[in-house]
């Protein structure tokens, strides 16, 4: 209830009469508060603007469809600035730049939908907090179960319709069909389907999982689930221009990839609705197979989502077994490092607590999903090439993708688990460190917690970065299989992890998951632009510097030197700014920093 914009007096205030509060019954506000949590969980908002986080998350979903939409108006229009010296009397774009435009539009539904479904993953089911507050009060659990649903159901619908909303208000001005309403009907039913189909398979799916493996195997294999799936539907996405070259040939051949692929189904629909009975039979097969697996999933899903219901509230009600959470495999290597560089007991605390900490929140998993998915499916669009060649689909590796593939996943990683260190709430184990060691805590403390933090980030980087070389390592090309491309390979991995550690965490003063909350609103806008900005550049290193390291030992020792030097130089820097920060005054936990040191603490 919002009160008035200007200030009434009595009178006037006695005037408007009693407040009538609505009155909602008791599954309108289970629906509401459910649907609340969808955005108001530390997931979603963990500064608690649920609202704020809420309208950027639709601007995000919707505007892509509608800007590509906007620009294809020059496409199918006489546009006299672009491009230069292209003749006014045109006609429209061959018939399969039209059907490329259309798979677009579906794909991106098809894309949208399932991001929004893996990040929302874990809310769809009941957790510890509605088992012991909801459970105790008088609610029947049968309205508990339909007011989920029923917020699961808005939900989607929700998002389905602000991700493809906005393209059809101006799809009729830049394609200027001939027939209005089959392109309409077309476009509507196509990107509808295909959203609809991967977030009722992505539910069903879990709900398959959970009701056939328990609440326990289903936790162990949830985090590859989710970083699995988001790879493949962000791969998909970058994969379009790669693509759109085949899809003439992958139709007209009826090849099996068009048959199993999911997009290509509604891409059926829209095609066959937009041309009727001209169509070509390969959309009309299409079309029906997308017909029937929509109905199959969502079949599906309502019968796997009540089963996978009840198996995790009886979960949640006994409790999880106690198990042994020590890892005999790793035993050998924590061994190792407490000989060596672990030998401080700040350093081996800080090394074993981001350990135990790291893959039990739900915040800092989901964050791992997405940069993991994210990363995986900028490789596979920077390694995987498709050419068509006399009418056959060609799939060939690029070498430059290949060099490009180290940046990448080293960047990712690091940048990953940097926004997980970093990110606020869940600081129920700072205490522990500030009582022990103070705060802020001697410089040389500092140093040793810190160090720590970028050792377990090292680690994991350079054993992801030797992973994926590992893996491209059979299907590169024959260049980067001689002996002098894969030791410059190695090098060039070394330096992009080692670099990238001391650069990222060239500012970080916190322990890991110890970190307050910001007290301005993060800029979402500048924060992906410094991703667009730095990302290119450091891709770019490898791929023009491993051909020069490779000609000579020369090369390769002064590139090492290069790579010693500037990690000594920010070893350095990184000291000189944990001494600074730590000769100022602590602060309690009550006490505003602005008054006395002007906000440039932090």
């Amino acid at each position: 209830m919002m009160s008035e914009p200007e200030a009434l007096s009595l009178n006037a205030q006695a005037a408007l009469g009693a407040v009538h509060v609505p009155q909602r019954s008791q599954f309108s506000l289970l629906v509401r508060h459910f649907l609340e949590r969808f955005f108001n969980h530390e997931t979603a908002s963990p500064d608690g603007d649920a609202k704020g986080r809420l309208i950027l998350i639709a601007f995000a979903t919707g505007i892509p469809g509608f800007i590509v939409a906007l620009y294809l108006y020059p496409v199918y229009h006489r546009f006299i600035a672009w491009p230069p010296g292209r003749p006014l009397n045109i006609e429209p774009p061959p018939y399969w730049v039209q059907v490329n435009h259309h798979f677009f539009f579906v794909l991106y539904s098809f894309v949208a939908m399932g991001i929004v479904t893996v990040f929302e993953w874990d809310l769809f089911f009941p957790d510890l907090l509605d088992i012991f507050v909801l459970t105790t009060l008088p609610i029947s659990y049968g309205r508990l179960f339909q007011a989920r649903v029923a917020a699961i159901a808005i939900f989607i619908v929700g998002f389905l319709l602000d991700a493809n909303m906005l393209a059809p208000l101006v799809l009729p001005a830049s394609f200027d069909p001939p027939n209005l309403p089959r392109l309409l009907i077309g476009h509507i039913l196509a990107v509808s389907g295909s959203g609809l189909f991967c977030a009722a398979f992505i539910l069903a799916l879990q709900g398959v999982l959970l009701s056939v493996l328990g609440e326990r195997l289903f936790r162990r294999i949830s985090l590859a689930v989710q970083g699995l799936l988001i790879s493949i539907l962000l791969m998909l996405l970058l994969l379009f221009p790669v693509l759109s070259g085949a899809v003439p040939v992958f139709l007209q051949s009826r090849s099996p990839f068009v048959i199993d692929c999911p997009p290509f189904w509604f891409l059926g629909i829209y095609q066959r609705l937009l041309e009727g009975p001209s169509a070509l039979p390969i959309y009309t097969r299409l079309a029906q197979t997308g017909c029937v697996a929509l109905l199959i999933t969502l079949a599906l899903g309502a019968l796997a989502y009540p089963l996978a219901y009840v198996r995790r509230v009886r979960q949640l009600v006994v409790g999880p077994g106690t198990h042994d959470t020590r890892s005999w495999v790793a035993r050998p290597l924590h061994l190792l490092l407490h000989a060596t560089v672990l030998r401080s007991p700040a350093r081996r605390a800080v090394f074993h607590f981001i350990s135990q900490t790291l893959l039990r929140v739900q915040r800092y998993r989901i964050y791992l999903v997405l940069y993991g998915g994210v990363g995986l499916s900028v490789i596979v669009a920077s390694v995987l090439r498709l050419t068509v060649d006399r009418g056959q689909v060609r799939m060939a590796v690029s070498p430059d993708g290949v060099r490009a593939a180290i940046a990448i996943v080293a960047f990712w990683t690091i940048a990953g688990l940097r926004m997980a260190f970093v990110s606020p709430g869940n600081r129920q184990g700072s205490w522990a460190f500030r009582i022990v060691h103070g705060r802020p805590p001697n410089p040389t403390t500092a140093i040793h917690q810190l160090q720590a933090a970028k050792l377990w980030v090292l680690l994991w980087a350079i054993i992801a970065t030797f992973s994926v070389c590992l893996a491209l390592h059979p299907f590169a090309p024959p260049e980067l299989l001689t002996w002098p491309a894969t030791e410059s390979l190695l090098l060039i991995a070394i330096g992009m992890c080692l670099l990238l550690t001391d650069i990222l965490f060239l500012n970080v003063m916190t322990v890991a998951f110890t970190g307050e909350p910001a007290r301005e609103q993060p800029n979402l806008a500048m924060a992906v632009l410094k991703y667009f900005t730095f990302l290119p550049i450091i891709v770019w290193v490898p791929v023009a510097s491993e051909p020069w390291i490779a000609q000579s030992i020369q090369h390769f020792a002064l590139a090492a030197a290069v790579i010693a030097a500037a990690h000594l130089a920010f070893q350095r820097v990184h000291r000189h700014i944990i001494q600074e920060h730590c000769n100022m005054p602590g602060l309690e936990d009550d006490e505003e920093d602005f008054p006395m040191k002007l906000g440039l603490r932090y």
